[in-house]
C-alpha cells in the first residue's frame, strides 16, 4: 500500500475493517481520485476490486427507487444516471463534513457505516407442493456490502429529495449516523427491519 497515494490527495487509506466476513471484499487499494473508466465492468466478481469510495459513488448513479419508500415515490428521472463527475464531487464534499464532524479520516468512518448497516440475513420465497413460504437465509459477504451501500446512497436520495437538504448534506448525515449505529439512520432501519423479518421466519 503506497502512503503517498491519498484520496482526493487529502485522506489515506490506513483503515482497519473490523467485521472480519466483509474485510475481503472491502477493496482499499490507494486512489487519489476513485474512478477506474469501468476497466472492470462485464467481468464475474470483478466489483471487489473496485475502491469502496468509487462504489458508493456508483450507486448514487441511480434513478430513484421507482417504488414507494416512506410514503412517496422516489424518481429522480435519471438526472443522476452517468454523472458519475458530480457524485464525485458530492462524495469530496460530504467527506469534508464527515471530517469536520467527527475529527476522524471519512474513509474510516465510510467503513464503520458500511459494518454496521449490513445485514446478516436475509428472506427468500420456497415453493414447495404447490404452497409457497418464506425461508431465513443468511446473506454471503459480497451482498451484505452491495445492500449496505445501496441504503447508504437511497437514503441520500431519499432525503434529499423535494428537501431543501442538499444531497451532500444528506449523505453526510447518513454516513455520520451509520457509523455510530444511530437508530434514526435509515440505512439502520432496513436492516434492522431485515433481520427482524428473516427471525419471524426461522
Amino acid at each position: 500500500m503506497n502512503p503517498d497515494v491519498k484520496l482526493f490527495g487529502k485522506y489515506d487509506f490506513n483503515v482497519q475493517v473490523q467485521d472480519v466476513s466483509l474485510a475481503k471484499y472491502i477493496s482499499l487499494k490507494p486512489v487519489r481520485y476513485p474512478h477506474t473508466f469501468a476497466r472492470h465492468g462485464n467481468k464475474q466478481f470483478a466489483k471487489g476490486k473496485v475502491n469502496l469510495v468509487e462504489r458508493l459513488v456508483n450507486k448514487l448513479m441511480r434513478g430513484g427507487t421507482g417504488e414507494k419508500m416512506g410514503g412517496k415515490i422516489i424518481r429522480t428521472h435519471g438526472k443522476l444516471q452517468g454523472k458519475k463527475t458530480r457524485m464525485i464531487k458530492t462524495v469530496e464534499k460530504a467527506f469534508a463534513e464527515v471530517q469536520k464532524r467527527t475529527k476522524q479520516n471519512p474513509v474510516q468512518v465510510l467503513v464503520q457505516a458500511v459494518e454496521n448497516s449490513a445485514p446478516r440475513e436475509d428472506i427468500t420465497r420456497v415453493r414447495f407442493g404447490g404452497i409457497s413460504y418464506q425461508l431465513a437465509v443468511d446473506i454471503s459477504a459480497q451482498r451484505r456490502l452491495d445492500l449496505s451501500l445501496r441504503n447508504i446512497a437511497l437514503a441520500a436520495i431519499i432525503s434529499s429529495f423535494k428537501n431543501p437538504l442538499t444531497l451532500t448534506e444528506a449523505l453526510t448525515n447518513e454516513i455520520v449516523l451509520a457509523a455510530t449505529n444511530d437508530p434514526n439512520s435509515f440505512s439502520i432501519k432496513r436492516k434492522n427491519e431485515v433481520e427482524r423479518v428473516s427471525r419471524s421466519a426461522r
